[in-house]
C-alpha cells in the first residue's frame, strides 16, 4: 500500500472535523463533551505550569520591599537615609506585617507599591488591610495601630491581594529601637539547596498532581466512542477502507481536542481574573502573576491534541469495523494480565536501586528515574483496573432487579466503566503514597521547641526607662481581660566593679532579674522563696557547656558587692549593691520559653529596681481559652506600651520553613486536582448516560420502574470505583512503603488512606446526586426517537 499524500491526510482530518461540528446533534453534543473534559484538563494543567511563577513572584516582590541588608551598618544619617522597624504581628489567625519609617533627609526612598512616604502618624495600608479596618471585625486591630490611613499599597508593595499589611511613620524610631538604617529597598540572600527529602516530594507530587489530569483527558477523548464507531461502519458501507477510517476518527478526535483547548484557555483566563479572590491554604496571587511559563504553555498545547488522537487510534486497534456493524458489539475478548503487571514490574524495578539511597542532608536525587518510575507504577495500577473489574463482574450471579441490569452492563462493557474511573484510582494511589511521605516528613522536618504551652502562651520583651516603669508595665499587663497569669521579671545586668585585671577587655557581667518569688519559681527550683531573698542561679550540671556558670562565677557571689552599670562606660560614681551574704545558689529549670537562665534572681525587697541600668521587662503570659480575643488583647496593650515591641505566641512544635511552603503547594495542588477529579467523573457519568439514552428509554417504555433504573445506574458507577479504590489502596501503600524505604524512614501510619477513601466516597455521593436529574430526563419515552 503506497504512501499517502499529505493533501488526503488533511481531507480526511477536516472531514472528521465535519463530522465533529455537524453530525447532528448527537454528534455537536459529543463534541461539547469531549471539549469540556478536555477543557477542565487544559485548565488545571496551564495553572499548574503557573505555579512556579506564582511563587516567584510573590518572593521577588517580598525581597523587592525590604530595606537593603547591606546598609544596616550606615552610621551617619543622611539626606536619602531612613530609620527602620519590620513588625509581624497576627490579628485573630490571620498574618499581620508592618514596617515603620522615619525619613532622615528629603530624599529618603519611597517604599515599594507606594508614591510617598507617609507623613509622621500617618500609615499606608494594604487593600485587604483597609477592608478589615473599616468592618465590625476590625475594632480591636483600629486600638493596635494607632495611625491614620493617608493611602493604599498597590501590588508592587505585596506579596498577595489578601495581605494584612502595612507602612506607617513612626517619629518615635530612633538608634536604640530600630532594625537598622537604609538607603534603598531590595535586597536578596543566597538560596538554601533543597535537601533530597523535601525534592523526593516534589517529584513525586508533581506525579501524582499531573497524572490525573492526562487520564482525564485521554478518557474524554474516548467519549461517544460507540456512536462515532457505528458512524465509521456507514462510511464503510459508502466505501471507505480502513486507514481512511481511521484518519476520520482522528479528525473528530482533533477537533474535539482543539475546542477542547480553546475551552481550557478561557476557562484557565477566567480562573485567573479570580486568583485575587479565591484563597486556598492561605494562599492567594495576583492575576498577574498566574502566568504559564513559556516552555510547559507550549507542551501542554502539543501533548494535548497529539494525545487524544493517538488514544482515538489505539482505541480502533481493538475494533473491527465492517460496512455492516462493529465487531464490539459481540462478547468482548479477554483481557489479558501479563503486559499489565509487566508495566508494574518496570516502575519496580526503577525504584528499588533507591531504596536506602536518599539521605536528608543530600541536596540531589535522581529525579527523572524516581519520577518514571512512579507513573509507570501508577500506569500500571490504571491498566489493572479493567482487568480486576471484568474478573468481578463476570462471577456476579443472582441478586435484584437494578442489580442484575448493573451486572450484564458491565458484564458487556466492563472498559467504558472501568476509564470512567480511572482518574480516581491514579489521584487516590498516589495520595495514599504522597499522605505516607507527608507523616514521615512532617516528623523528620518537626522539631521540639522547647517551649512549654501549658505554662504561658504569649511572651513579649518591653523596653523601659527604669525599674519602676518595667514593674508597672508587668503589672498592667496581668490587668488585660483574658489573662490569668503573668510570669514578669525586671531583668538588667550587673557588673564587677574596679578596675579591669590584666588580660580582660570588659568587666565581667551576669544577668539579674527581679521578680516575685511565682515568677522566679519558674525558671529555678527554689527550697523556699520570701520577699527579700536573693539566689545565685547556675545552670543544671548535665547541661551542655554550662552557659553561663563561669560569668556568674567571675562577677558575682554571696556578700560580693556589684555595679548596677558597666564601670567601663560610665564616668564617675557607679552605683554599687551588696548582695546579701545569706544568698543560696539555686538549679535553673527551663523557663516557658525552653531557655535556661543563669546569674541572679532577686526578690524585690532585696534590690530598688529604680536604680538598674537599661532595664526591660520581660512577660510571659498566660490566657484564658474562653476568652478567644485576649492574645490580641494583650498585643494591644503591649504596642500601647512599646510601639516596637512583639508579642510572640509560645509552640510546643516548630517546622521548616521549606517544608512548610512545599507543603502548601502540594495542598492548593491536591485540592485544584480532586476538583478536576469530581469534574471529570461527573461528565464521564453524563456522557455514559447520554449513550444509554435509547437503552434507558426502551426499558421504561416496556414498563421497567425509574426507581430500579436509577439504583441500576447507582451500582454501575459503584462497583468500579469500590474495586477501583480497594486498588488504589493497595497499590497507594505499596508505593509508599517503597517511596519511605528509599529514605530509611519506617511506615507511621498503615491507616493513611482513611481520609482519601473518605474523600473518593464523598466525591462518589456528590457525582451520583448530580446525574439523577439527567437520568430521569433520559428515562423519558421521547427517548426513542432518532434523527
Amino acid at each position: 500500500m503506497g504512501r499517502v499524500s499529505p493533501r488526503i491526510w488533511v481531507r480526511d482530518l477536516a472531514l472528521g472535523a465535519r463530522f465533529a461540528t455537524g453530525g447532528g446533534r448527537s454528534g455537536v453534543l459529543r463534541t461539547l463533551l469531549t471539549a469540556l473534559g478536555v477543557g477542565f484538563g487544559t485548565a488545571l494543567l496551564l495553572l499548574a505550569s503557573s505555579l512556579p511563577n506564582m511563587f516567584f513572584q510573590r518572593e521577588v516582590r517580598e525581597s523587592a520591599r525590604a530595606p537593603d541588608a547591606s546598609h544596616r551598618t550606615i552610621e551617619e544619617p543622611g539626606a536619602g537615609t531612613f530609620l527602620y522597624y519590620t513588625q509581624y504581628s497576627s490579628y485573630r489567625g490571620a498574618s499581620l506585617s508592618g514596617l515603620l519609617l522615619k525619613p532622615e533627609g528629603p530624599e529618603a526612598p519611597v517604599p515599594p507599591g507606594t508614591d510617598r512616604v507617609p507623613a509622621a502618624g500617618e500609615m499606608l495600608v494594604s487593600p485587604a488591610l483597609g477592608r478589615l479596618l473599616d468592618s465590625p471585625g476590625g475594632t480591636l486591630l483600629q486600638k493596635r495601630l494607632p495611625y491614620r490611613i493617608a493611602g493604599t499599597i498597590g501590588e508592587a508593595g505585596l506579596i498577595g491581594p489578601n495581605e494584612l499589611r502595612y507602612v506607617a511613620h513612626a517619629p518615635f524610631l530612633t538608634t536604640d529601637n530600630y532594625d537598622g538604617r537604609g538607603k534603598r529597598y531590595g535586597w536578596s540572600v543566597p538560596e538554601e539547596p533543597t535537601n533530597a527529602f523535601l525534592l523526593l516530594l516534589v517529584v513525586i507530587a508533581y506525579v501524582v498532581l499531573l497524572l490525573p489530569v492526562l487520564v482525564f483527558i485521554a478518557t474524554a477523548a474516548r467519549f461517544g466512542g460507540e456512536q462515532r464507531d457505528r458512524r465509521l461502519a456507514a462510511l464503510r458501507l459508502v466505501g471507505a477502507d480502513n486507514a481512511t477510517t481511521r484518519r476520520i476518527a482522528a479528525g473528530e478526535s482533533l477537533a474535539g481536542a482543539l475546542l477542547g483547548l480553546a475551552v481550557g484557555a478561557g476557562l484557565f483566563l477566567a480562573a485567573r481574573q479570580f486568583a485575587g479572590t479565591v484563597e486556598i491554604w492561605d494562599v492567594n496571587a495576583f492575576p498577574s502573576d498566574v502566568v504559564p511559563q513559556t516552555l510547559l504553555a507550549l507542551l501542554v498545547l502539543a501533548v494535548v491534541p497529539v494525545a487524544s488522537v493517538v488514544v482515538t487510534l489505539l482505541a480502533l486497534r481493538g475494533v473491527a469495523i465492517e460496512p455492516l456493524g462493529v465487531v464490539r458489539t459481540s462478547t468482548p475478548r479477554r483481557r489479558r494480565l501479563w503486559w499489565r503487571l509487566l508495566i508494574l514490574a518496570a516502575g519496580a524495578a526503577l525504584l528499588a536501586p533507591a531504596i536506602g539511597d536518599i539521605r536528608v542532608e543530600d541536596t540531589t536525587i535522581d529525579t527523572v528515574t524516581i519520577g518514571a518510575g512512579t507513573v509507570l507504577v501508577l500506569i500500571g495500577l490504571t491498566g489493572l483496573l479493567p482487568w480486576l473489574v471484568e474478573a468481578v463482574v463476570k462471577r456476579l450471579r443472582g441478586g435484584p432487579v437494578s442489580w442484575q441490569l448493573a451486572v450484564r452492563r458491565l458484564q458487556l462493557s466492563s472498559g467504558t466503566a472501568a476509564r470512567a474511573v480511572s482518574g480516581i484510582v491514579v489521584a487516590a494511589a498516589g495520595a495514599i503514597a504522597l499522605q505516607m511521605l507527608f507523616q514521615s516528613m512532617e516528623h523528620t522536618f518537626t522539631a521540639e521547641t522547647g517551649e512549654d504551652t501549658s505554662r504561658a502562651q504569649l511572651v513579649t520583651t518591653l523596653n523601659a526607662r527604669n525599674g519602676d516603669e518595667a514593674r508597672r508595665t508587668i503589672d498592667r499587663l496581668g490587668t488585660v481581660e483574658g489573662v490569668t497569669g503573668v510570669i514578669g521579671t525586671v531583668d538588667a545586668h550587673v557588673y564587677r566593679p574596679g578596675p579591669l585585671k590584666p588580660g580582660e577587655d570588659f568587666s565581667p557581667l551576669t544577668p539579674l532579674s527581679v521578680g516575685d518569688c511565682s515568677s522566679l519559681r519558674e525558671y529555678a527550683v527554689l527550697p523556699s522563696c520570701a520577699d527579700g531573698d536573693v539566689f545565685l542561679l547556675v545552670p543544671p550540671k548535665d547541661a551542655p557547656g554550662a552557659p553561663g556558670a563561669h560569668w556568674t562565677r567571675e562577677a558575682a557571689g554571696p556578700g560580693d558587692r556589684v555595679a548596677l552599670r558597666d564601670p567601663g562606660e560610665h564616668e564617675g560614681t557607679v552605683p554599687l549593691w551588696r548582695i546579701p551574704a545569706d544568698s543560696r545558689t539555686v538549679t535553673a529549670r527551663p523557663d516557658p520559653t525552653g531557655l535556661l537562665r543563669f546569674g541572679l534572681l532577686a526578690t524585690p525587697k532585696s534590690i530598688d529596681a529604680a536604680r538598674l541600668d537599661d532595664p526591660r521587662a520581660q512577660v510571659m503570659v498566660r490566657v484564658d481559652p474562653a476568652v478567644p480575643d485576649a492574645p490580641e488583647l494583650v498585643r494591644n496593650a503591649a504596642l500601647e506600651i512599646d510601639p516596637t515591641t512583639t508579642v510572640r505566641g509560645l509552640s510546643d512544635t516548630e517546622q521548616a520553613s521549606r517544608f512548610l511552603s512545599i507543603r502548601t503547594g502540594i495542598l492548593v495542588g491536591s485540592t485544584l486536582t480532586m476538583l478536576l477529579v469530581a469534574a471529570s467523573l461527573l461528565v464521564t457519568t453524563l456522557e455514559q448516560l447520554r449513550d444509554r439514552k435509547r437503552l434507558l428509554s426502551s426499558l421504561v417504555a416496556f414498563g421497567t420502574r425509574r426507581t430500579t433504573l436509577g439504583r441500576s445506574v447507582l451500582w454501575q458507577t459503584a462497583v468500579p470505583i469500590a474495586l477501583g479504590l480497594a486498588l488504589a489502596v493497595a497499590g497507594g501503600l505499596g508505593l509508599g512503603s517503597v517511596l519511605l524505604a528509599m529514605t530509611g524512614q519506617p511506615v507511621r501510619d498503615w491507616w493513611a488512606f482513611l481520609p482519601v477513601v473518605g474523600i473518593g466516597a464523598a466525591l462518589i455521593a456528590a457525582v451520583t446526586l448530580l446525574s439523577l436529574p439527567p437520568l430521569w430526563r433520559l428515562m423519558r419515552a421521547d427517548g426513542l426517537r432518532t434523527e
